[in-house]
């Protein structure tokens, strides 16, 4: 029913050079003999190691790109690009954006890495309560944050890929670690990293108001775990960035196979400073368009560079949106487990490999891109305890999903207990038939007490098997820094101090006991999102 396996670690190739020749020497001869990856994997053609790009929106909801309902003026490369794919109308992530990114890099449920609490939550005095924890305080007696990250001893997708002779690259929203260097991505298998590590930066001046519980700017953009200074808009500051690297890829690494993890941080809020069609659009959609735009430049680019036909391309986004209207006909919003907040727009493109134009309405989580990848790399995860299935026939040959079931959330995390089993769901104490109620209008807990008893016990088993609590004992120092990243911190330019200090002036000085320049934490498994969200 579960895909649990063994554990244990891909080994590292010492020599890149030596290793990579070897590599593919083994996955040629496993690929001749039996064409099986692991377990639950059915036979795929090989085609070699192809190159993979991840794309991965921020807070976009269901019906905001056009073939969801949106005007066709609004995404029409994404729209383009789903044309070329297949779209998986029954893909999954969870509630918000952090436990997303930290299920897709490790294949497990954000439980199992207590990634369900983000980084930023252990300065946030509602959801610290939650835990029975309550806000630190350093030596000078200063409030100042718990550190949280990604755990160090798991096998990231990247470094799976890596160890596979990929080229790792990131570019954009990290949102799984903001200041040890072992959190950071090339402390987790990216061989290059551009763009912010925390959850909601501003678009122009590159800064966040810091959870600590100060509520003043930090800065936050990096190359290669630098500070750096630049001027535009991250949006298309990231495209450029991917693009510039597939542009210059076959000089730098020759015919190795990449591995472009491009994560926008758009449409999260702020929406202020948008640079183009403010004068045609809300600031909603005018970012969303944006967005658009480097997505088209990005799929232009691998054609341009004669990477198309080799490239397992995926678009995708965290979570659901804001507001329920955003989500229509789902219900539901980010930071809930109904079907707006955790059913997203999912496209692959693999040209010659997938049919394109199609629709394909079996089960996928985000989980099982860790899984599917590896397999795509001719690699072997069946050593590793997963929650990630290999969808690789089921997206290519339109086989049948071997996932049946999505554990969503379990007791301790900041939402109610919450899976899918077949066709039910239960999300706290609310039972839904999602094959004849996807709009779940209809609770039907107390007509299946049964079904209801039924899912309880497993998700409490799957309770039993969260691990215990991370040491959150290590403080940040100091309370408020100039810039995230410690060491990045411990050698703050004088410019970034001059920008986040101009910033910091224009800040409110004060604010009101119990209030914040973020959302509180859910209550009853429920969040009400007021501006844009920020």
């Amino acid at each position: 029913m579960f895909n649990m396996e063994v554990t244990g670690k891909i080994s590292m190739i010492k020599s890149q050079a030596v290793g990579y020749i070897t590599v593919l020497l083994v996955l040629v001869f496993i690929r001749c003999t039996d064409g099986e990856v692991d377990g639950n994997a059915k036979t795929v053609p090989w085609f070699g190691q192809p190159n993979i790009v991840f794309i991965l929106a921020d807070d976009m909801g269901w019906n905001e790109v056009s073939f969801n309902g949106a005007d066709s003026f609004i995404t029409p490369h994404i729209n383009k690009l789903k044309d070329e794919s297949v779209s998986l109308t029954q893909f999954y992530v969870h509630a918000v954006c952090a436990p997303t990114r930290a299920a897709f890099l490790t294949g497990k449920y954000p439980f199992r890495t207590w990634s369900d609490w983000r980084s930023e939550d252990f300065g946030k005095p509602s959801y610290l309560e939650k835990l029975g924890l309550e806000l630190a305080t350093n030596e000078e007696g200063e409030y100042t944050r718990r550190i949280h990250g990604l755990p160090t001893d798991e096998l990231t997708i990247a470094e799976a890929l890596r160890d596979l002779g990929y080229f790792t690259a990131i570019a954009g929203k990290w949102h799984c670690g903001e200041w040890l260097p072992e959190h950071l991505p090339m402390g987790q298998g990216f061989m290059h990293q551009y763009g912010h590590y925390a959850w909601g930066i501003d678009y122009t001046n590159y800064t966040i108001p810091h959870n600590a519980p100060a509520r003043f700017a930090v800065y936050d953009w990096h190359r290669n775990q630098q500070p750096i200074q630049e001027q535009g808009y991250t949006t298309d500051l990231i495209a450029n960035e991917v693009v510039r690297l597939l542009a210059g890829h076959r000089t730098e690494n020759g015919d190795q196979p990449f591995f472009h993890y491009a994560a926008f941080n758009a449409i999260h809020g702020p929406l202020e400073d948008i640079p183009r069609y403010t004068d045609q659009l809300s600031k909603r959609q005018a970012a969303l368009k944006c967005l658009d735009d480097a997505i088209g430049r990005i799929v232009a680019a691998l054609d341009q560079y004669g990477f198309a036909e080799n490239t397992f391309l995926v678009f995708a986004n965290d979570n659901g949106g804001l507001r329920e209207n955003m989500n229509a006909p789902y219900r539901g919003t980010k930071n809930t487990n109904y079907e707006g907040g955790v059913r997203v727009p999912c496209i692959v493109r693999w040209p010659s490999k997938i049919r394109p134009g199609t629709s394909n309405d079996q089960l996928v989580h985000i989980t099982d891109f860790y899984r599917t990848f590896v397999s795509l790399a001719g690699g072997n995860a069946s050593d590793r305890i997963l929650d990630s299935y290999d969808m690789l026939s089921v997206i290519v040959n339109e086989d049948a999903s071997p996932r049946n079931s999505i554990i969503y959330e379990v007791e301790g995390s900041v939402r109610p207990p919450a899976m899918r089993q077949g066709d039910y769901k239960l999300i706290g104490d609310e039972l839904y038939n999602i094959a004849e109620d996807p709009y779940e209008q209809e609770n039907l807990a107390s007509a299946y007490p049964t079904m209801v008893d039924s899912l309880s016990a497993l998700l409490d088993r799957f309770a039993g098997e969260r691990p215990p609590m991370p040491d959150v004992s290590r403080l940040m120092v100091p309370a408020l820094p100039w810039v995230y990243g410690e060491s990045e911190n411990l050698h703050a330019p004088e410019w970034i101090k001059d920008h986040v200090s101009r910033i910091r002036s224009m800040q409110p000085q004060i604010w009101a006991e119990g209030e914040t320049p973020w959302p509180q934490a859910p209550k009853d498994g429920k969040i009400l999102y007021t501006g844009d969200g920020r």
